[in-house]
């Protein structure tokens, strides 16, 4: 497996810890389990952060552990520990063996091996100088007060984290990967005539910082928050009512994510809490929709050469043309619903036991011109960049709010908005939609999903699409 080589340096060289002693434990720990293993981790995170032309916080931290999962039935025991020492590794096997007493459990076969690797095994923290990400900063400050008179205030933020992972399962099995991930975010606030408004922009990926440091590219992140902020300075207050809404291609796809996609996540379904619980084989959107969710490509954010249970990642069609046909698993569900998990196990860090997540999910294209699918509307909401929202996976309801959006009016882009929210139901949504474009884009690399308190990086993205009705929440009186 690549990287083992590597991990092993961090995870025993560096330790007391010993290979064959700590197989033994493993063995011991899920004798009688249906599953389980044993998660090391190790990594280093930067965060550097300038606020109004000075370095508000730089933070550098160092963290390891490891975490121990036994599975039997439906019961999972996990213990997790910050100390790599085989005494603590004893008293975690101790620990989850509780789960299993007294049951002999088959231990289920391990994931299949892989040499594939989606992204660089380089420290991303070691590419580029503290000091020189100081700088950068202070020129994206400088460069961004440059660009309008009416800037006041300059946010800017770098980050980057290294970790390598390595998973043990009973039998001796061993799987490993290293993961960069590294990210820039700029806001911008300007003023005129006593109105602030603020514009934001992001970028990022499984990368090391060159990418993303080159003038080109952070003047681009410049210019582009700045326009948002300086649109948002004319924006008018949205009205409320149902009209169809555009949604760009993009970013947007995090509704796609959250109303629709948490809902198609194996533990959901298995528990029948899901809007689509019982729905496999059945229509649940319009003809032309096809949803996949793809771990599989090079250096995005929410890619993965193995999840977090040692699974190679693939790309799981999950709607196809309307149709249900598949939901996102991780070893323990896969199980229960007698499938095979789907590369989706995975977990915000040693610490938390893994439950089926997304990587990168998103919409495939259409085949209509973006340009017509905005001229078949007479009087409408084009919705382009979306900020907070909430959603219940149990009845599929969300809200969303834009952080852009404009007026459709004959056809035509007219005025911004100004305090848009988009609410629905997911699945309704998904069977309203009747027109797809043909200019499917992914996110640029900012998406961070929370579900049971966990936290992990992922992608969304999805063509221009036409919702024929959607509620409109809006601040016009």
């Amino acid at each position: 497996m690549t990287n083992l080589a590597e991990t092993d340096k961090l995870f025993f060289e560096r330790t007391d810890l010993e290979q064959s002693r700590v197989e033994k434990i493993v063995d011991e720990a899920l004798a009688s389990a249906d599953d389980g293993e044993l998660y090391m981790e190790y990594g280093q995170s930067e965060t550097i952060v300038l606020d109004d032309g000075q370095i508000k916080s730089a933070s550098y931290d160092t963290t390891q552990g490891f975490g121990l999962r036994a599975v039997s039935g439906e019961t999972t025991g996990y213990s997790h520990a910050s100390e790599l020492s085989e005494p603590a590794l004893k008293r975690a096997a101790n620990t989850v063996k509780a789960v299993s007493h007294g049951r002999g459990g088959e231990l289920a076969e391990g994931p299949i091996g892989t040499n594939r690797s989606l992204y660089t095994d380089q420290n991303p923290l070691a590419s580029l100088s503290f000091e020189k990400k100081v700088d950068l900063l202070g020129e994206i400050d400088a460069y961004a007060r440059s660009r309008d008179p009416r800037v006041k205030q300059v946010s800017a933020s770098l980050s980057g984290q290294w970790q390598a992972v390595q998973i043990f399962r009973a039998g001796g099995q061993r799987l490993a990967d290293i993961r960069p991930l590294v990210r820039l975010n700029i806001s911008v606030v300007v003023e005129q005539d006593g109105r602030m408004e603020s514009g934001s922009y992001g970028t990022g990926g499984r990368q090391g910082f060159e990418t993303f440091v080159t003038p080109d590219a952070w003047h681009g992140a410049v210019d582009e928050a700045l326009r948002q902020a300086v649109v948002n300075l004319s924006s008018i207050p949205a009205p409320a009512g149902e009209v169809p809404v555009v949604l760009g291609p993009g970013w947007p796809g995090i509704l796609l994510h959250e109303a629709i996609g948490h809902g198609l996540e194996g533990d959901f379904n298995r528990k029948g809490t899901s809007a689509f619980a019982g729905l496999m084989g059945q229509r649940v959107a319009s003809k032309g929709v096809t949803v996949v969710d793809d771990g599989v490509i090079d250096d995005r954010r929410g890619s993965l050469s193995i999840d977090d249970e040692g699974t190679p990642t693939q790309k799981t069609v999950l709607i196809e043309d309307g149709i249900l046909t598949g939901y996102l698993q991780d070893r323990m569900n896969a199980r229960l619903m007698s499938t095979r998990s789907t590369g989706n196990g995975r977990r915000q860090s040693y610490a938390h036991a893994p439950i089926p997540r997304m990587t990168n999910t998103y919409m495939l294209n259409g085949d209509k011109d973006p340009g017509e699918i905005m001229q078949s509307v007479k009087k409408g909401v084009y919705a382009v960049s979306f900020g907070g929202g909430q959603v219940d996976i149990t009845s599929g309801k969300f809200v969303f709010s834009c952080t852009e959006a404009y007026q459709i009016e004959d056809g035509k882009i007219g005025a911004p908005l100004k305090g848009a929210t988009l609410i629905g139901n997911g699945p309704d949504v998904l069977t309203r939609v009747s027109m797809i474009g043909n200019d499917m884009e992914l996110d640029p690399g900012i998406g961070t999903c929370g579900k049971e308190g966990q936290g992990v990086p992922v992608g969304v993205g999805q063509p221009t699409l036409l919702i024929d009705n959607i509620t409109v929440g809006g601040t016009a009186v």
